[in-house]
């Protein structure tokens, strides 16, 4: 039972994490903090990395804070929601950086509706390179109306 337990945690936190993603990337990313995310919405980026870069190390900290006091305490629930945290952004860093922005050029082309529409809606949210007016701020969960144009494209 008890494992049971610690994998609905993790199952959690990491459906979880897309929300908080979503709302830090609106109005923390496109708000008071976006003196760093902005040079990743410049078309050319001078270096591999960016300010932006800077968010992989504000999310990654309550993770492994987590995992480190958790597995310290006998592997507690917060050890399991630390795991959750950190299995969100080894997901972020496939899809984000691998796969939509091509940093390291491994995952390239798909025929993948799910795939397609993430990497649309990612493309739609880039069209503005201001910090308002922009659309599309979740990674994993996108708008019904990306999938239908990626299946159509599909086909």
């Amino acid at each position: 039972m008890l494992i049971l337990i610690n994998i609905t945690i993790t199952v959690a936190t990491f459906l979880s994490m897309e929300f908080i993603a979503w709302f830090t990337h609106k109005y923390v990313m496109h708000g008071w903090l976006w003196f760093l995310h902005k040079d990743h919405h410049k078309p050319h980026n001078e270096s591999f990395f960016e300010k932006n870069d800077y968010f992989f190390l504000i999310f990654a900290v309550p993770g492994i804070t987590s995992i480190y006091f958790g597995w310290h305490n006998n592997f507690s629930s917060i050890f399991y929601v630390g795991l959750g945290i950190t299995l969100y952004g080894f997901a972020y860093f496939l899809i984000h950086d691998l796969f939509i922005h091509q940093r390291i050029r491994v995952i390239r082309n798909t025929n993948n509706a799910y795939l397609k529409a993430i990497r649309r809606a990612h493309k739609v949210h880039h069209k503005h390179l201001g910090k308002e007016d922009g659309e599309s701020f979740g990674m994993l969960w996108v708008s019904y109306k990306y999938f239908k144009e990626a299946k159509r494209n599909t086909a």
